[in-house]
């Protein structure tokens, strides 16, 4: 995929099993072989990441995605959601790296592992708002000074 490709990137509320992210695997497989804009096969990929991120991703140069692609993908990511009983569109679930495991907590209780020093400015933290493939590639995985959720919690005013 070219570094301008379009990716969605969606962060799972809890683990997913080996056996869910197969299940999960061949699903993603299969819609992508069928997904398409306006009759024309997107260029597109995926990626499941850390047994709790589905990354979509799409080479726009041979064709655009659109509103109604854009709407397969999401019902698709709602299926899954049903299917797994999981959350795949809770944006104030943060995920951080502690110790090398993903970990998530609501917005409340992250801002509070900030107070208590459990997370601090080099913890990594994941940008699931990145527009694209060479931004997902460089700047998905960022140490908390160095993001947007940095701005949020207000994390000069902490450390």
């Amino acid at each position: 995929m070219n570094h301008q490709s379009r990716v969605w990137v969606y962060q799972s509320n809890r683990v997913l099993s080996a056996e869910e992210t197969e299940t999960i695997n061949n699903a993603l497989i299969n819609f992508i072989k069928s997904w398409t804009a306006h009759n024309q096969q997107l260029k597109a990929a995926f990626e499941i990441k850390y047994h709790r991120f589905l990354v979509l991703i799409v080479d726009e140069t041979q064709a655009g995605a659109s509103g109604c692609s854009i709407d397969k993908s999401v019902h698709l990511m709602k299926e899954l959601q049903q299917q797994f009983h999981i959350d795949l569109f809770d944006r104030f679930n943060i995920a951080y790296k502690l110790d090398e495991e993903v970990k998530s907590a609501p917005k409340e209780a992250f801002e509070e592992l900030i107070k208590t020093g459990a997370i601090n400015a080099n913890t990594i933290v994941f940008n699931n708002l990145v527009p694209d493939y060479g931004q997902y590639l460089e700047k998905w995985e960022v140490p908390l000074k160095d993001s947007w959720h940095a701005k949020v919690f207000k994390l000069e005013s902490v450390l």
